[in-house]
């Protein structure tokens, strides 16, 4: 291992936890090559708000049940096993599919901190704060919301 440039090790019961109303966030690495986290949503539970990313790639690998993406204009289902990698630009949004939880590993690349995103983002829907609260901060967190009603019902052709 290179001291100058040490591996990151994250055991079993380290990782930084934010509760959601309907699941929880496992925050495993802020910043630098990567930001992860694991990601448990109740059963048809919404993840984060639509958005996009301006600097990031997002990978979603699916641990366990099955996840409804909206990716631009495309809805999808991604069971256990599956992998979603969106590039930078793409709105997506997200949620556990109506009838399983899903639990789910997330990472952006390049990292940026986004600690203080998710937990706010946790707060919020604990009803804990405003949504408006993260307006200001797309920048600083490079999520950068989208106008997306409705998002689980298919897009018009």
């Amino acid at each position: 291992m290179n001291s100058t440039n040490p591996a990151l090790v994250v055991q079993p019961g380290d990782a930084a936890g934010a509760l959601l109303k309907n699941g929880a966030f496992e925050l495993l690495a802020d910043g630098g090559a990567v930001s992860a986290s694991r990601l448990t949503l109740a059963t048809g539970a919404d993840g984060a708000p639509p958005h996009h990313h301006k600097l990031s790639h997002e990978l979603f690998y699916v641990l366990d049940g099955s996840v409804l993406f909206r990716l631009g204009d495309t809805l999808t289902t991604v069971g256990k096993g599956g992998l979603v990698v969106i590039p930078p630009h793409l709105p997506h949004v997200f949620g556990a599919a109506e009838n399983t939880v899903a639990d789910m590993v997330v990472v952006l690349s390049p990292g940026i901190e986004r600690f203080g995103y998710f937990e706010q983002l946790a707060a919020i829907s604990r009803g804990e704060a405003e949504f408006a609260s993260l307006i200001p901060e797309q920048d600083r967190y490079d999520v950068h919301f989208e106008n997306i009603p409705d998002w689980r019902s298919r897009p018009s052709q």
